[in-house]
């Protein structure tokens, strides 16, 4: 593994930076049996969440309703050199104020009476840790690392990987 030359305040911001730029991800609650799914992210660095449109009817959304809620969040760069799964407490708010600052053509199509639809909900994922995969390799680079390990039998070093604490409550931006 390579030597971790990105301090940890420098792995958060990029970290928010990808969150923002992601678009998608995957999201699940730990421990149940049902799968992780694609979800649009809205993260908010100065309240430290990430918020998700959903349908309340939704076995996430049922699950969310429980304060005890642990989920996590999965996201990977378009071009594959950063990965991250944030973990944290999932919770259903249907925030009229979150509804009127996230909401965008993309979120009106699955949601046909508009931002009143009585099946509208949000879900607010409040992050406690997050892992960190993050790769500055290039192509040329990962070539040679993946054909030196065929040669000489050694794990590439490719990517530096961070553990980081987020906060309590939320992601500290």
């Amino acid at each position: 593994m390579a030597k971790n030359s990105y301090s940890d305040d420098e792995v958060r911001e990029r970290l928010w930076e990808e969150i923002k730029g992601a678009r998608f991800g995957m999201l699940g609650v730990v421990g149940s049996r049902d799968h992780f799914q694609p979800m649009t992210a809205f993260p908010d660095p100065e309240e430290t969440t990430i918020w998700f449109f959903t349908r309340k009817d939704t076995t996430i959304a049922r699950n969310a309703q429980d304060a005890a809620t642990e989920a996590m969040f999965i996201i990977q760069s378009r071009d594959n050199d950063f990965q991250a799964c944030i973990g944290g407490r999932l919770l259903q708010d249907a925030n009229r104020e979150r509804i009127d600052r996230y909401w965008n053509p993309l979120v009106a199509a699955w949601f046909p009476d508009g931002k009143d639809d009585a099946y509208l909900t949000l879900l607010k994922l409040e992050g406690r840790t997050a892992a960190v995969w993050i790769e500055d390799a290039g192509r040329a680079r990962f070539s040679f690392e993946v054909a030196k390990a065929n040669l000489t039998g050694k794990t590439p070093d490719l990517s530096e990987h961070h553990e980081l604490p987020l906060g309590g409550g939320g992601l500290r931006a």
